[in-house]
């Protein structure tokens, strides 16, 4: 018979972890994983990485879930190897193989061509194999059926974009890939037109974000560290839920301002018209919420609960 699981006590957990997500599990797999390690009420992220794909992921626990949306917005920066010659199914290794072409010879100069057609503004067809939904279901529930169905194509931005000639281990040619791109942009997809644009076709072999936001790499934390670290350390991951809101406008209220704030009260003040904003208490100094300001009224949006705001004050005693 086998050992039944011992049930873990859910807590309220509040804040925002990096997570360097591992190769080979999904978003949601990585995301119960660190929720079951901080025995978490509440978690969600910040949008997916694929399975295939390691890197950046914020992970955001109790009232931090509440801004999450707000970081899908951001730009992201991604490194990828693209072997050239072959194609396949879903534009990465995953996929099953669907042509072969000979590799040119490329040269610095064929590089530095195909890389200005790619920079700024660019259209992209949506990948079959995308979580993008048609008629309510994902297009990759159509792609596994053998059905394909007619995607608009989307602009998207390339802000920065490198590409250098690499060997794998295989010795067929492979070009690295670093871009820092606009939300929506597919990197399987650049790398399949990149292919195409340099006459050989080609997939993904990898994938890593290293970059979304202001959430860099090297901050982020492994699941393997985490499993490791006693409950104390954990917690000490946590960044604030404010990590999510850099770009937004602080405001801060004192006593009676801030209560009538949080119960969804417009305040009136000398505050310049703001689409952001990211409210504060003044003592104890606690994030209350988001709002926007307009002809100098502050109007709420999305607002803590009294309980979470103790619980986070408490947390960082």
């Amino acid at each position: 018979m086998a050992a039944t699981r011992a049930r873990v006590q859910r807590r309220p957990v509040h804040g925002v972890l990096l997570l360097d997500k591992p190769l080979g599990l999904s978003s949601n797999q990585a995301l119960q994983k660190a929720k079951w390690l901080l025995r978490a009420e509440k978690a969600g992220h910040t949008g997916t990485l694929d399975p295939l794909a390691t890197g950046v992921l914020p992970l955001c626990f109790g009232a931090a879930t509440k801004f999450s949306a707000l970081h899908l917005d951001a730009d992201k920066t991604y490194q990828a190897t693209l072997c050239l010659g072959v194609t396949t199914s879903t534009g990465d290794a995953e996929g099953e193989v669907t042509g072969r072409q000979p590799v040119p010879a490329i040269d610095d100069a064929a590089l530095e061509a195909v890389r200005q057609r790619f920079l700024g503004s660019i259209t992209q067809v949506p990948p079959m194999h995308s979580a993008l939904k048609k008629d309510g279901k994902a297009l990759y529930e159509y792609a596994r059926a053998g059905i394909e169905v007619e995607r608009a194509p989307r602009d998207v931005q390339i802000h920065a974009l490198k590409l250098a000639l690499a060997l794998t281990q295989q010795a067929q040619s492979a070009i690295e890939i670093e871009v820092t791109c606009s939300k929506g942009t597919y990197i399987r997809t650049l790398g399949e037109d990149i292919g195409k644009a340099l006459g050989c076709g080609g997939h993904l072999s990898r994938l890593r974000r290293t970059a979304t936001g202001p959430f860099a790499a090297a901050d982020c934390v492994t699941l393997e560290a985490l499993e490791a670290m006693d409950e104390a350390q954990r917690l000490a991951q946590l960044r604030p839920p404010e990590a999510l809101l850099p770009g937004h406008t602080p405001v801060t209220l004192a006593g009676e301002d801030a209560g009538r704030f949080l119960s969804g009260m417009r305040r009136r003040g000398s505050w310049a018209d703001a689409p952001q904003v990211a409210v504060f208490g003044e003592q104890p100094r606690a994030l209350l919420g988001t709002a926007h300001v307009k002809a100098g009224e502050l109007i709420p949006s999305r607002l803590l609960s009294p309980a979470e705001i103790q619980q986070i004050l408490e947390a960082a005693a």
